[in-house]
């Protein structure tokens, strides 16, 4: 499986993104698709994840009420809607998948990685 992200970019505080992440390969059934994010010096931080079967989200409290995440199954693809940006939002992002039931929120039980996609938010 490979996952391709997309849709990053530079904004101002306020704006919105929508950010893409399409699987390809074999047959995707993931458990659940993720979105994680981070800073250099920090760590990979959780954002979002779905899950897949069911459509049920969950996020950060940091971003509860501002992103919203979604999936096309037809489309193996996932997004992250980002309303309401931050300059605190500024971050590589990175989607993820799980093709077995793990806590949702643990970056390290995550099986495929996408490559990232830069947003910058300015103030």
């Amino acid at each position: 499986v490979q996952l391709q992200a997309s849709g990053g970019g530079l904004v101002q505080a306020g704006d919105s993104l929508r950010l893409s992440c399409s699987a390809s390969g074999r047959t995707f059934r993931p458990y659940a698709m993720g979105w994680f994010r981070q800073v250099p010096g920090n760590e990979r931080e959780f954002v979002a994840a779905i899950r897949w079967s069911t459509g049920i989200a969950y996020y950060s409290d940091s971003v509860k009420g501002r992103f919203t995440t979604s999936r096309d199954n037809a489309k193996n693809t996932v997004y992250l809607q980002m309303n309401s940006l931050k300059p605190e939002d500024t971050a590589v992002y990175y989607c993820a998948a799980a093709d077995v039931p793990i806590p949702i929120v643990n970056v390290k039980l995550y099986n495929y990685w996408g490559q990232g996609t830069l947003v910058t938010v300015s103030s």
